[in-house]
């Protein structure tokens, strides 16, 4: 399979020219400034009051503390932090060795998925993330990734599985980034010694962990890193498939953002009121916001399918239009949520 992976790699390289990721990093970025200039402009049903504390007590304005928060949602993108290693070399990677180009989404973005066409999965989460052997919408993309990657395993250290000539462990995927991700689940390497069957946790366990980080230490850049669950609200993350017009959806989401008025603000505040998120309530942060997270996943599978087989901008336009004011609403959410804690 490794000898067919090469034989595709090229036309794996053309399809994946745009990133092969949920919303592009400049979305996220926009969603949560966006989030934070919702509860400036609207103090009075959110806890905005306490957020702009806690940026005062650091020393910096709102606006500042807004764009470290958007930069983190920003970069869990780029995190090194996930390398699958080949069956025959035993060489590790973050991405595949054919392509240099910076746009092609890293191995990571595995992990950016929560699985609403099917139930719980091997770990024993109520919803699964990306599993190739799992997928019902698998597309051109889940398709030639998995003709490259066939039999090859996880990364879990030196000592661990082997391809047939060396152990080239990097970095200790499982040991570290599955071991965080792994929230009130159980594993073991042995899931992860094929590609085409890894199950890989689910994106609502990546926010809990920085979450749980958050809570333990408050900083603005953990809280980025939980924003970036906002990739819920993307279709093709709760339908789960990498294919299916996934890049050219999240590119023309970026285009169209502005002039098309995804980020509307009394749409947000319907998507506040719609009964979409529950909200936290008391005078202390929720332990776990993994429900939260869950809601918009549920959401957008409920509502957005048709962006992963049509283009049409009209479409597109009527998705966007509900699926970008609940990503701002649940970034609020979450925010409201965080401000309970650093009051505290």
């Amino acid at each position: 399979m490794r000898i067919m992976g090469m034989m595709v790699a090229g036309a794996l390289a053309l399809a994946v020219g745009g990133e092969a990721r949920a919303w592009s990093q400049e979305t996220h970025r926009r969603i949560v400034l966006d989030a934070v200039q919702y509860m400036k402009n609207n103090p009075a049903t959110t806890r905005y009051a306490r957020l702009a504390a806690w940026a005062q007590s650091a020393g910096i304005s709102i606006d500042q503390l807004a764009q470290v928060l958007g930069q983190g949602a920003y970069d869990v993108d780029d995190f090194q932090d996930t390398f699958i290693c080949g069956a025959i070399t035993g060489d590790c990677q973050r991405a595949p060795l054919w392509s240099t180009a910076a746009s092609l989404a890293h191995y990571t973005s595995f992990w950016h998925f929560q699985n609403h066409t099917r139930g719980s999965d091997a770990h024993g989460n109520d919803f699964g993330g990306y599993n190739y052997s799992q997928l019902t919408q698998a597309g051109d993309v889940d398709e030639l990734a998995a003709g490259w990657l066939w039999n090859d395993h996880l990364d879990d250290g030196n000592g661990g599985m082997k391809g047939w000539f060396s152990d080239g462990s990097k970095y200790n995927t499982y040991g570290i980034t599955e071991a965080h991700y792994r929230i009130g689940s159980s594993s073991s390497p042995s899931m992860y010694q094929d590609y085409q069957n890894f199950p890989f946790q689910p994106i609502d366990n990546l926010g809990q962990y920085w979450w749980s980080q958050f809570l333990a230490s408050p900083t603005p850049q953990t809280v980025g890193y939980v924003l970036h669950t906002t990739d819920l609200l993307q279709p093709h993350h709760t339908w789960t498939t990498s294919g299916n017009m996934h890049s050219g959806w999240e590119t023309w989401v970026n285009d169209y953002y502005y002039s098309e008025g995804f980020n509307n603000a009394a749409a947000v505040t319907t998507a506040l009121n719609d009964g979409t998120f529950s909200k936290c309530t008391g005078s202390s942060a929720v332990s776990d916001i993994r429900g939260v997270l869950t809601q918009g996943g549920a959401y957008s599978y409920r509502t957005g399918g048709i962006v992963l087989s049509s283009d049409a901008h009209a479409d597109r336009v009527r998705v966007a239009k509900d699926a970008i004011p609940h990503a701002i609403a649940m970034a609020v959410v979450v925010l409201d949520c965080a401000a309970l804690r650093v009051a505290n």
